[in-house]
């Protein structure tokens, strides 16, 4: 894992070259609407990338995370599936209705029958590498993403060289994210993780739950500002040590969500007195979701690390998957 997260630059690099030279059958009709389809560490991209786009995408985009397909997917809808292994039972089960609604069809994976079914009925398709836990091949499966969005005509911006100053200010910054990740590895330590960002990164304080769940075999949960001024503020009200506070932060978050931040940490500081302010570097909403989606991990893993536990295992979620192999 620690080789896979040190390997995140060069997997978007991989990906870049992988989506340049994927050969997309032309497509001329009209699109209303699309629905990305995939779970865990294959549908996180789905998240970040619909906000990440929100201002610059041409229609309605909805991130599906189910056995079910919404109701109004129809041959207008453009349906991505997207599953690392190709074998997740849920995106397999979402890409059979999709079919039966004759949508749009394209696909993003490494493998399995997802890609067996995206070349037999010739559907688009970016084929990435396999052979990695999903999560640890966010990189790879991010990228090809905004490349289906482009040729489809969602989005006017082509993003490569948003993805190409990501890759150059991670990597001038790498020494300097993984000490910031040590010392909050450090302060996380044996505390129950509260993370909080502006409603626009939301995708990214899910990837951090979710990774903090995988790799370091840790609870955590996440909300997001302004929505949780209007709930979940109100239940800090006893002191309570084991708590650990984290907010992402970006110099682009709303200024009055900043203030809120702000003001929250007035509240906070009555019930803990962990609390982590995690900034962002980049000039982008990509660039910005990026640096903090690899900071993240490096904490993971380092929690991971610092616990004495195995970064790579899944078993809980293997016995899920066997035990639904027998119905």
């Amino acid at each position: 894992m620690k080789e896979l997260i040190e390997d995140f630059t060069k997997h978007i690099t991989d990906a870049i070259a992988i989506g340049n030279s994927s050969d997309l059958t032309p497509f001329s009709g009209k699109i209303e609407n699309v629905l990305i389809c995939g779970l865990g560490g294959s549908g996180i991209g789905g998240t970040i990338i619909s906000q990440v786009i929100s201002t610059d995408s041409n229609c309605p985009i909805t991130i599906n995370k189910d056995y079910k397909i919404p109701a109004f997917v129809s041959p207008n809808t453009l349906v991505v599936c997207c599953s690392y292994s190709g074998n997740t039972e849920e995106s397999l089960e979402m890409l059979e209705q999709a079919e039966a609604k004759n949508a749009i069809i394209a696909c993003v994976t490494s493998g399995g029958k997802l890609a067996d079914i995206a070349k037999n009925k010739n559907y688009n398709h970016i084929i990435i590498p396999g052979g990695h836990p999903p999560r640890a091949a966010f990189g790879l499966a991010f990228p090809p993403l905004f490349f289906i969005l482009k040729h489809y005509d969602i989005v006017s911006e082509d993003y490569v060289s948003q993805f190409n100053n990501t890759v150059n200010t991670i990597n001038g910054e790498e020494e300097n994210i993984i000490a910031e990740a040590k010392t909050i590895t450090e302060k996380l330590f044996n505390k129950i993780p509260v993370i909080y960002a502006d409603a626009n990164y939301e995708g990214v304080a899910v990837r951090f739950r979710q990774q903090i769940n995988e790799n370091a075999k840790m609870l955590c949960w996440h909300h997001v500002i302004p929505e949780m001024n209007h709930n979940e503020l109100v239940g800090w009200t006893t002191k309570n040590e084991d708590l650990a506070v984290v907010i992402f932060r970006n110099n682009d978050d709303y200024f009055r969500t900043q203030k809120r931040m702000e003001v929250n940490k007035t509240v906070f500081k009555q019930y803990t007195s962990t609390i982590i302010e995690i900034f962002s570097k980049g000039n982008t909403r990509l660039e910005k979701a990026l640096y903090l989606v690899h900071l993240g991990d490096w904490v993971s893993y380092f929690l991971a690390e610092k616990k004495g536990v195995d970064v790579t295992e899944v078993n809980v979620i293997t016995h899920l998957k066997n035990e639904l192999a027998k119905i």
